[in-house]
C-alpha cells in the first residue's frame, strides 16, 4: 500500500494556560472537525478520533464525530483510534462504521484495542479482571459481523445471536479493521495469527522501542500462514511540525507538558514532563515526531526503515495547541512533509521489487 500520513485527537479538554479555564466542549467538538475538513482539503490520508470516558475528554463517542467529519471531507479517511472494544458492543461498533462507511462513500475504518485507559468498563458494567478475554471475544465477533450476514454466534459476554441480521452492511462490503498494540508480546503475536494490521502506539521511548514487536507480530503472522510482509503497520506517536526545529518545540512543549500532567493520567496522577526530558525525546533516534518539516521527513523514513511501515498517524495538538496553531501544523505536514515521505517510500519499495 502506498505510504499513508494522517493526524487524530482524542479531544482533551486541557485548562487554558493563559485564563485557568478549559475550552467549551461545544467549542472543541467544533475545532475536531475543522482539523478533519483541513486534513482533507490539504492532501492528508488519515483522520482518526480516540475514545475517552471522562469529563476532560470529548471523545466518548468517536463515531458520532467522525460521522459529522465525513459530511465535511471528500477523500481523508476516517477511522478510530482507538475503538475500546472491550467495553463496547460489536454489533452496534459494526452499524455505526459502516453508517460512517455509507456517509463517506467507503472511507471508514476501525482501530480495536484494549485501551489503556479502563474507565468505560465500569461504566458500562464490565469487571476487570475480564479485561483480556473480553477484547478477544469481542474482536472476534467484529471480525464475524465484517465477513458474513446472518450470523449465528455464541460467546460469554454476550447474549447469542441466531440468525441476526445486523445492519446495514458497509459502502464496499467490508471495513478495515486494524488492532491497535501498546507493546504487549501476546497483543502482537495474536494480531499476527489473526492476519490484521497493526497500529502501534508511542507514547514516549526510542523509535526502535517496537522492533521486538513488530518481529513477533510478522513470525506469528507468517506461522499462521499470512504473507507477513503485505500486513500493514501504523505508529501513532504524538508530535508537531513548523518552519523551524526550535519553533516546533517552543510551540509544542508547554501544551504537550500541561497535558500530559492534567489528560495523560489513570489513578488521579499526571505525568511531570521537564523540558529537558521532552527535547531529549525529540531527539533523531527518540520517538516524538517533533521538528522541522525535514527533521519529520526523517524521522518517519527512519520508523519506514526500522518497521517497515505503512503508515504514521500524528497526533499534533495534545494539550490544547491553539487552533491556528493546529492547523497550520496541519498543512505543513500534509504540503511539505507527506509527499516527499510517500514518494521517498515508493522508491526504496520498487528498488526492493
Amino acid at each position: 500500500m502506498p505510504f499513508e500520513i494522517g493526524i487524530m485527537t482524542f479531544g482533551e479538554l486541557t485548562d487554558d494556560q493563559a485564563t485557568g479555564a478549559p475550552p467549551s466542549p461545544r467549542r472543541r467538538v467544533r475545532e475536531t472537525i475543522e482539523q478533519a475538513q483541513v486534513a482533507d482539503q490539504a492532501g492528508l490520508d488519515v483522520f482518526g478520533v480516540g475514545e475517552h470516558h471522562r469529563t476532560d475528554f470529548v471523545g466518548s463517542a468517536p463515531a458520532i464525530l467522525l460521522a459529522a467529519a465525513a459530511e465535511k471531507t471528500k477523500k481523508i479517511r476516517l477511522t478510530s483510534s482507538v475503538t475500546v472494544l472491550g467495553s463496547e458492543d460489536p454489533v452496534r461498533v459494526w452499524e455505526q462504521f459502516a453508517t460512517i462507511d455509507l456517509l463517506s462513500a467507503g472511507r471508514a475504518e476501525i482501530i480495536a484495542g484494549r485501551g489503556s485507559y479502563t474507565e468505560s468498563f465500569p461504566l458500562f458494567g464490565y469487571d476487570l479482571k475480564d479485561y483480556a478475554e473480553l477484547f478477544r471475544e469481542k474482536l472476534d465477533l467484529l471480525l464475524k459481523i465484517r465477513g458474513q450476514n446472518p450470523l449465528t454466534w455464541q460467546g460469554r459476554f454476550r447474549a447469542p445471536l441466531v440468525e441476526a441480521d445486523i445492519a446495514p452492511r458497509a459502502d464496499g462490503g467490508t471495513i478495515p479493521i486494524w488492532v491497535g498494540v501498546g507493546g504487549s508480546p501476546a497483543s502482537a503475536v495474536s494480531t499476527g495469527r489473526l492476519g490484521l494490521p497493526m497500529a502501534l502506539a508511542l507514547l514516549l521511548g526510542p523509535m526502535t522501542l517496537h522492533q521486538e514487536t513488530v518481529e513477533l507480530y510478522r513470525s506469528a503472522a507468517a506461522e499462521a500462514g499470512h504473507d507477513a510482509g503485505a500486513l500493514p503497520i501504523s505508529i501513532n506517536a504524538h508530535g508537531f511540525v513548523a518552519r523551524t526545529s526550535q519553533g516546533a518545540r517552543d510551540t509544542m512543549y508547554p501544551y504537550f507538558a500541561k497535558g500530559m500532567m492534567d489528560n495523560n493520567h489513570q489513578r488521579g496522577r499526571g505525568f511531570r514532563m521537564p523540558r529537558a526530558a521532552f527535547d531529549a525525546q525529540s531527539s533523531p533516534r527518540a520517538g516524538l515526531l517533533v521538528g522541522s518539516p525535514q527533521e519529520i521527513i526523517d524521522k518517519l523514513l527512519g520508523y519506514h526503515e526500522l518497521y517497515g511501515l505503512d503508515r504514521a498517524i500524528i497526533q499534533m495538538g495534545f494539550g490544547g495547541v491553539p487552533q491556528k496553531d493546529h492547523l497550520e501544523a496541519i498543512e505543513l505536514l500534509a504540503t511539505d512533509v507527506a509527499p516527499v515521505v510517500r514518494r521517498e517510500v515508493a522508491l526504496r519499495q520498487r528498488s526492493v521489487a
